[in-house]
């Protein structure tokens, strides 16, 4: 494998750019693909400013915010690392609700989010509406593989060993999940762009996966 060092900074400018030329007819849908110790939330912070910058509306949809009820979620348990992997996120709900009204013929109607893990309630966001030249980033986990609909998808790939020390032992049991993911997915060859982010401080773009 490959990799060319680079900074937060210009790596989000990157993205940007490409987010921005595939944008046109819809806005452009962008997946930041990545364990939170991946640096996932920075790269994504990181990215919408860029664009902001430059002028692009843009909209940040975490996949959190589309998790299912804790009656589902939790259904084989709390932490159960394949509930965590197969049951948490609601891709139906994030496809009707996002990506296809930001997709070819779609509306630009989004809905920000749609459920509060915290109070295990709708979060009654407004809708908001998303010019052509838009770019839409949903951030989160196994976001790749599943057949949701990405113009752009960024994939922050970290070994096992930082993954593990990176986790706080609360959440070590979801550890199991990330390896199904990565063995059942193989998201790096999902990406369009893949990041070696063992240290998010001090990404590395894949050049050859080798």
């Amino acid at each position: 494998m490959k990799a060319r060092p680079v900074t937060v900074d210009s790596l989000a400018a990157g993205l940007a750019d490409r987010a921005v030329a595939a944008a046109g007819d819809h806005p452009a849908r962008v997946a930041v693909d990545g364990a939170p110790t991946a640096g996932t939330e920075a790269l994504t912070a990181a990215l919408t400013t860029a664009l902001a910058d430059a002028g692009v509306p843009v909209l940040h949809v975490p996949a959190g915010g589309f998790l299912r009820a804790a009656s589902l979620r939790f259904e084989r348990g709390k932490t159960n690392p394949d509930a965590f992997y197969e049951d948490w996120l609601d891709q139906r709900a994030l496809t009707r609700e996002v990506l296809t009204p930001a997709g070819p013929g779609g509306t630009g109607r989004i809905l920000p989010s749609l459920w509060d893990p915290a109070t295990d309630r709708a979060t009654r966001a407004g809708y908001v509406t998303l010019p052509g030249h838009a770019v839409l980033v949903v951030s989160g986990v196994f976001l790749l593989g599943a057949g949701l609909d990405f113009d752009l998808a960024v994939h922050l790939m970290q070994s096992d060993a930082a993954l593990a020390r990176r986790t706080p032992p609360e959440t070590a049991w979801t550890l199991p999940a990330y390896g199904r993911y990565r063995d059942e997915v193989m998201p790096e060859y999902q990406a369009d762009v893949v990041v070696r982010a063992d240290d998010p401080r001090h990404p590395a773009v894949v050049t050859d996966l080798g």
